[in-house]
Order: C-alpha cells, then sequence, then structure tokens
C-alpha cells in the first residue's frame, strides 16, 4: 500500500491542495512512462444524495501529453462526458494544435507496484447503442457479453474468431454506470485481444 500513497500523494501536490484522487487498479502496465505532461483532475464530490464529477484542468497545455487522473469511484455517466469535453476542446485546437500529443488514463499497477498509463487518444465516445455489427459489452458488475451471450475474459478472441460474422465491426460497449475502475480493468482486457474490425467509437449507455 506505500506505493499507493506516494501516487496519491504526488497527486494532491500537483493539484496544490489536499484533495485525494483514488486511482484506478489493475494488474499490468500498458504505458510505465510519458514525458512532456499536463495533469488533468477528475474528482469525486458528493453533494447531498448525488454524486458529481469535478474537472480541474487549469494546469493543461494544449500542446502536451495529457494525463486524465480519475477518482475510481466515478461511474461512467458522469465521466465521459467530461472526458469527451476535454477530447474536444483539443481536437479542435487549430493554432498551437500537437499532432505528437497524447491523451491517456493514469492507474496503479497493482503487480509492478507502479503508476502506469493506458492511451486513449483515438477513442471516440458515443452515449448510445451501437447500430450494427457485433456488440461487445461490459456490464456494471464486470460481466461480458458478446451479443447478449454471457462469456469469460478469456474466451472473448475465440467467441469472436468463431462466429459467422467475423467480417462485422466489434463494438466495445459499457454500462454507463460501471465504476471507472472496472472501465479501466475492461481497458486492460482488451489491450491483450487481437481484433481486426473494431471500431474506434467506444459505447456508453
Amino acid at each position: 500500500m506505500k506505493y499507493l500513497f506516494g501516487i496519491i500523494l504526488l497527486l494532491c501536490i500537483s493539484c496544490g491542495n489536499k484533495e485525494e484522487v483514488l486511482l484506478p487498479k489493475a494488474d499490468r502496465t500498458i504505458v510505465k512512462e510519458v514525458v512532456d505532461l499536463s495533469p488533468i483532475y477528475i474528482f469525486f464530490r458528493v453533494k447531498g444524495k448525488d454524486t458529481l464529477a469535478e474537472v480541474n484542468r487549469k494546469n493543461s497545455i494544449i500542446t502536451t501529453n495529457w494525463i486524465l487522473n480519475i477518482d475510481k469511484r466515478l461511474p461512467l455517466r458522469l465521466v465521459i462526458p467530461e472526458v469527451m469535453k476535454l477530447q474536444q476542446r483539443k481536437r479542435e485546437e487549430k493554432e498551437h494544435k500537437n499532432e505528437n500529443a497524447l491523451n491517456y488514463y493514469s492507474y496503479a499497477d497493482s503487480i509492478g507496484k507502479n503508476l502506469a498509463f493506458l492511451p486513449f487518444t483515438k477513442v471516440y465516445y458515443k452515449l448510445e447503442k451501437p447500430k450494427k455489427g457485433l456488440n461487445l459489452l461490459f456490464d456494471k458488475h464486470g460481466k461480458i457479453f458478446l451479443d447478449g451471450v454471457l462469456i469469460e475474459s478469456n474466451q472473448i478472441q475465440k467467441y469472436i474468431n468463431n462466429t459467422n460474422e467475423t467480417s462485422l465491426d466489434v463494438s466495445y460497449c459499457f454500462d454507463k454506470n460501471m465504476s471507472f475502475d472496472n472501465y479501466i480493468k475492461a481497458k486492460i482486457i482488451l489491450e491483450s485481444i487481437e481484433l481486426k474490425f473494431v471500431t474506434p467509437n467506444e459505447f456508453i449507455y
């Protein structure tokens, strides 16, 4: 737990106050180091009976790599609209645009005991169900469904390869009530799978 405390402490210092961002945890590192970066924070807030996502991007520089530090307790229905706004701002920048500046989510590698990063620059989020193709859905409990059929994570590639519709696009779908923690875990699973026809869109509904 010592390294996790260090990560949280680092985030608090970077924010310039004593607020915490509880990072998601996963069991492997996708990207270990990012340089020339700007940290952006999405905090977990409670107001009365409502949960809120509060964005702090005051230190973001459009020409740098953006690291989104998002509290793992937040549901996707609150996180993704804020992420979409940030993506749009960077994609629409003309005067100071840097094509090499990427976007990453941060998380803690519980095995390697280090801060890790997951790129998502090329992802386009859609707040709706896909209208065609094969749907690979992760629900809020961590269960995985391929066109409504429950499967295990280690069977995803096999099931899709064995379908009669292998030429159709595969759409990654996520329950809007899923925690950001479970979303990162799902994304780590997908990083280990090689599929030919995956859309750049991710569907949150």
